[in-house]
């Protein structure tokens, strides 16, 4: 039993790496893409190249090293081929549980020393990670999620504007000419308007307030036919129920005709921070996080109008949910979003939809524990790219395999060779653990949390 369920394993890991071997060109890259997959899946508490070589081919290190080494820093192929067919072949396994029910727009830092200021796009910004400003880079993604999975499927490094206008420093990393200085909402929006583009199933488009606080991102994903909930800040003006712009000024009948809509001292918007709520708008809602016990707090819903900037405006903005988190034992309310969901959509649904960003945080999580997209050592453009766009293939495996590895199935069955170091042989980042013999895909059969998800 354990043999044929390896040599299927085995079978369904060929059939995924040739998927992914058909979109990046020549033949020869196919062999290094395989031991890269493998070498992110491996356990070890470092996933840079030397440490993969020395693991994926103990009795060729210093070739092997050359081989991934070439094969993610300078390989010619496209990133946004093999994110493509990595969706692709895993979005079915995904929708085996249900539809794509979201869009989840995020961002994630890698904290930098200060000798890793050459490294492409580091710089001194925030880094959630740190939860502070310090040297980093951040990446934005855009990833389809229903409450069984997640999937990135568009990654980009942001690069901050004194490295958009460094050229010396742009060279030296091969950043694309194409490149420019881009905000943050900006790629993701250009990551939106491709997974439209590219017809891949549509979801809600979540994000936090990161995002949401941008108004024109808002606007543009409503234009796109998208529906979305947004986090936002306390600060961010609302016009409260029953209220509205007053309308643009009588024309006198000299010059244009007034277009604008207006507001006075007393007809004018509050902060949702402001917005004075009856006790009877709250109500406790249940959720849940994958296969975590049910959770519980308190909410309250309203429709407003949001009022950013709507002077210059000639028709008021429409409605839309304002949903707003006061948990118990606080002092005031802790989250708001903005929502475009359905007037009649339930309560409980909208809380649903607002709380399902856990799965992109489960994913960077996943992503940097265990398949170690942090772990780049190199500092070009890139590589860079290349080794996160084959950390999320990586992942993609995993998900797909995660229905195949239930709790009662044996952890480490021999599904095909092993790989074992040399006794006397620690390559760079590497610990015991690493010097051990693995099975390709001991990775994933001990990893506890992937036969927790789901």
């Amino acid at each position: 039993m354990g043999s044929r369920s390896g040599n299927q394993g085995e079978a369904r890991f060929t059939a995924y790496v040739e998927g992914l071997a058909s979109v990046i060109g020549h033949a020869d890259r196919t062999r290094p893409l395989r031991d890269y997959c493998v070498g992110l899946m491996l356990p070890g508490d470092r996933k840079s190249v030397e440490p993969m070589a020395a693991i994926t081919a103990p009795e060729r290190t210093a070739a092997q090293h050359q081989s991934l080494l070439h094969f993610v820093g300078a390989g010619g192929w496209s990133d946004e081929k093999v994110l493509s067919k990595v969706r692709e072949m895993v979005q079915p396994k995904i929708e085996r549980h249900g539809p794509i029910e979201a869009w989840i727009i995020d961002d994630t830092g890698f904290p930098k020393t200060k000798k890793g200021r050459h490294s492409v796009g580091v710089a001194r910004q925030y880094c959630g990670q740190l939860g502070k400003q310090d040297n980093c880079q951040v990446a934005v993604s855009l990833s389809i999620a229903n409450h069984h999975a997640s999937l990135p499927i568009a990654y980009r490094l942001y690069l901050p504007e004194s490295w958009a206008e460094d050229e010396d420093r742009r060279e030296k990393a091969g950043v694309p000419k194409d490149v420019t200085f881009k905000t943050k909402p900006e790629i993701a929006l250009e990551q939106i308007r491709s997974a439209c583009a590219a017809g891949i199933a549509r979801g809600v488009v979540l994000m936090d307030a990161g995002y949401g606080a941008d108004t024109a991102l808002r606007e543009e994903v409503t234009a796109l036919g998208l529906r979305y909930v947004a986090g936002i800040l306390p600060h961010t003006s609302v016009w409260p129920p029953g209220t509205r712009p007053l309308p643009p000024k009588r024309w006198s009948g000299n010059g244009r005709p007034p277009k604008l809509i207006r507001r006075d001292d007393k007809n004018k918007p509050c902060s949702v921070k402001a917005l004075a709520l009856p006790r009877t708008a709250w109500r406790n809602v249940r959720w849940r996080e994958g296969s975590a016990d049910w959770l519980t707090s308190r909410f309250a819903r309203v429709r407003v109008r949001p009022a950013n900037r709507d002077y210059w405006l000639s028709e008021p903005r429409a409605e839309e949910w304002l949903l707003i988190e006061w948990p118990d034992g606080e002092a005031e309310p802790t989250k708001y979003w903005f929502s475009t969901l359905p007037e009649n959509i339930s309560f409980r649904a909208l809380v649903n939809f607002a709380k399902l960003r856990w799965r992109i945080e489960r994913d960077y999580q996943e992503l940097k524990q265990e398949v170690g997209l942090g772990h780049y050592e190199g500092r070009g453009w890139r590589g860079f790219h290349h080794h996160a766009t084959l950390c999320i293939a990586a992942y993609g495996f995993l998900i797909s395999e995660r229905e195949t590895i239930p709790p009662s199935r044996p952890r480490r069955p021999a599904f095909v060779k092993e790989f074992a170091l040399p006794k006397n042989q620690k390559p760079r980042g590497a610990t015991a653990q690493n010097r051990a013999s693995y099975s390709e895909f001991d990775r994933y059969h001990a990893a506890a949390p992937y036969q927790r998800i789901g």
